[in-house]
């Protein structure tokens, strides 16, 4: 954590990693808990994702497998330092990692999503180049195969006795 103090009102982002040894029934409870204390700190959770068990890139604690959660809320600044220390004292957590993010207008919004269109239209397109590529491949295959014959019956009109 930062040592500067946030005032005011904040977005922010929270993921955290929940060790291997819960179950997944209990790592959605322990998920609750979280969120209870946000709430309790004053926050507002406008977004919750449960990611569940991943493979850690290393292992922490032990730990090779984790319960991975990410949280968005809006929190007063001056909060935000006990709700650090809550998940740093908590043995449920291994990891965490809160980000202050940027509030999006409708406009930005917008943009991203004209963007992600413009991105997903591209890929579309190069899909149906490497099909149209395939299939070409497979109209040339065709062609030798046709040439194959020819050479096959060339060869049988040339060995008949009959040309001469």
């Amino acid at each position: 954590m930062s040592k500067t103090k946030f005032s005011g009102l904040g977005h922010y982002e929270l993921l955290f990693i929940i060790p291997n040894k819960f179950t997944e029934g209990e790592a959605t409870e322990i998920v609750e808990k979280i969120k209870k204390v946000i709430m309790e700190k004053e926050g507002n959770i406008t977004f919750s994702e449960f990611w569940g068990k991943k493979k850690l890139s290393y292992p922490i604690k032990l730990n090779s497998f984790g319960y991975y959660s990410l949280i968005e809320f809006d929190l007063p600044g001056e909060n935000l330092k006990k709700i650090d220390k809550t998940l740093r004292m908590s043995d449920e957590v291994i990891r965490h990692q809160i980000i202050k993010k940027k509030i999006k207008t409708a406009e930005e919004m917008e943009r991203e999503k004209k963007i992600s269109e413009k991105i997903a239209a591209k890929n579309i397109e190069k899909e149906q180049k490497t099909e149209d590529q395939k299939k070409e491949k497979e109209k040339n295959k065709d062609k030798k195969l046709e040439l194959k014959d020819l050479d096959e019956k060339l060869d049988n009109i040339l060995d008949t006795k009959d040309l001469l």
